[in-house]
């Protein structure tokens, strides 16, 4: 019987395959086996979340070309609350695209036959489970080299489904996407490769012998810049607008984990094995954060199109756990991992519900909407809620987990670092910018008066199979919200030393 991390691995692998392979045969149905078979997924990652929690960590090794280079798979304290926040996010937007990419392929391709339309759709179907797949062997991977291969697949699967599914220049678009992927992967490979010169190893559990050396404090900001790429933060942000409007909106949650989960591998790789080394980064870090914070939140602001205002909003709400993990005290780590968690959450419901109201109206400038509540009343609770959990609001675990963040922050100020305290300052004034672009837009697209192009046009609230897995999601983020200790006990486990 093959290990429960590798049969979470290889399930979207293998539904891809199958999706591929009966593409022209299975028709709509092509969207129902992917969202299965990330159930089934989710459900192996709750048997390994009975291990983790019983104490255990759970591990798999598979030798692929070399003893230095193999396939090696460990769900602990750290991952496991991670990969299970990320598939079940995977498998909620696998049910929500159900529907979006089936009126999505009928737009783009509209001149096409039938049988090349439902091949379209298939098609969306098998990229996507691309990226569980390298959400998941990015979270359990052991080895550098195997960190830049899952890496490199959710940079290739977000490539295609870009270009085949996107808005507006979207084949341009994917090309960016694609530059800054690579550019972000070959630097992590870079610093990957001067560990084995240094080690003659490429596992993160030998990093710890890095420590002190030569090199060390290079390698740590190649890892860092490579990482701040992906997160988007100030200069490195660039990318982020255009490609997160362009997308297809179905799955531009996963693009939010794909941006969130540098902050994942900076604790795993940076903060846990070389945090002494680490620490001269940490301030200026949180400057950046800072900076990144207030900058995203007055470009979000600026917005009027309803996809691009949830994309600059993803380059502030990233920068707060950035903040967490400059700080390195146990409290602020600990809390900045549960606001990553909590953020993709968040912005899952965010971007998904933006993506309703595309889909329902057709339009995206926020000035010819308005009053639509009437009309879509789970979307615009839905909207809400999503400002709700954006903004820190109890019981929503991203209220619990600023708690806990800010908490540590403060307390690294009063230790040793004076300066934290303004920046922990201006991070609490920046949410005040959150709850104006959150709230702000929820009144100009879902109150007031409605536009009369919309009066008399016939909208309503779309199909279970699209709001049912976003109320899903709201309902596990105040489980967590009012239980933190399901993941802040698992997290203590492995950061609670440092």
């Amino acid at each position: 019987m093959p290990s429960l991390l590798l049969q979470i691995l290889v399930t979207p692998v293998l539904a891809s395959l199958l999706i591929f392979l009966t593409r022209r045969t299975l028709g709509r149905f092509a969207g129902w086996i992917a969202a299965l078979a990330l159930t089934y997924t989710t459900g192996l990652v709750t048997l390994v979340g009975v291990e983790v929690y019983g104490g255990k960590m759970v591990t798999a090794e598979y030798l692929l070309i070399a003893p230095d280079i193999h396939l090696g798979l460990t769900a602990d304290g750290l991952s496991f609350p991670t990969l299970a926040v990320v598939c079940l996010l995977c498998t909620a937007l696998a049910f929500y695209s159900i529907r979006y990419v089936e009126h999505r392929v009928e737009l783009l391709y509209a001149n096409e036959s039938g049988p090349i339309q439902t091949s379209y759709y298939a098609r969306f179907f098998y990229l996507f489970l691309f990226f569980p797949v390298g959400f998941i062997g990015t979270i359990l991977s052991t080895n550098l080299v195997s960190i830049y291969f899952f890496l490199e697949v959710l940079t290739i699967a977000l490539f295609f489904l870009m270009a085949y599914f996107g808005y507006q220049e979207r084949v341009r678009t994917a090309f960016i996407s694609l530059a800054w992927g690579i550019i972000g992967a070959l630097l992590f490979l870079t610093a990957s490769l001067i560990v084995y010169s240094q080690l003659d190893t490429l596992e993160i559990s030998a990093l710890h012998r890095l420590a002190g050396q030569r090199f060390v404090t290079g390698t740590i900001a190649l890892f860092l810049i490579s990482l701040m790429m992906k997160l988007a933060l100030v200069p490195f942000h660039v990318w982020m607008p255009r490609v997160h409007a362009e997308h297809p909106t179905c799955i531009a949650g996963l693009l939010a984990v794909y941006a969130n989960l540098a902050l994942y591998l900076i604790v795993r790789i940076l903060v846990m094995s070389l945090g002494v080394d680490f620490q001269p980064f940490g301030v200026p870090l949180m400057a950046v954060a800072l900076f990144t914070m207030v900058y995203g939140s007055l470009l979000t602001l600026a917005q009027t199109d309803i996809k691009r205002l949830a994309a600059c909003s993803t380059i502030s709400q990233i920068a707060y756990s950035v903040l967490g993990l400059g700080a390195l005290t146990s409290a602020s780590v600990e809390g900045g991992m549960f606001f990553f968690l909590s953020h993709i959450m968040g912005k899952t419901l965010f971007f998904s519900t933006a993506g309703i109201v595309v889909y329902t109206t057709g339009i995206r400038d926020m000035r010819k909407l308005g009053g639509l509540a009437r009309k879509m009343p789970v979307t615009a609770t839905l909207w809400i809620i999503g400002c709700m959990m954006l903004s820190g609001f109890p019981p929503f675990s991203s209220f619990t987990a600023e708690w806990i963040m800010f908490t540590g922050v403060f307390e690294r100020g009063l230790v040793d670092s004076p300066f934290s305290i303004v920046i922990a300052i201006g991070g609490l004034l920046a949410i005040m910018l959150t709850v104006a672009y959150s709230f702000g837009s929820a009144r100009q697209i879902f109150f007031g008066p409605i536009n009369p192009e919309l009066q008399h046009r016939d909208l309503s609230d779309p199909s279970w199979t699209m709001t049912g897995p976003l109320f899903v999601v709201a309902g596990t983020s105040i489980v967590l919200g009012l239980y933190p200790r399901f993941v802040m006990d698992l997290f203590h486990r492995i950061i609670g030393g440092m």
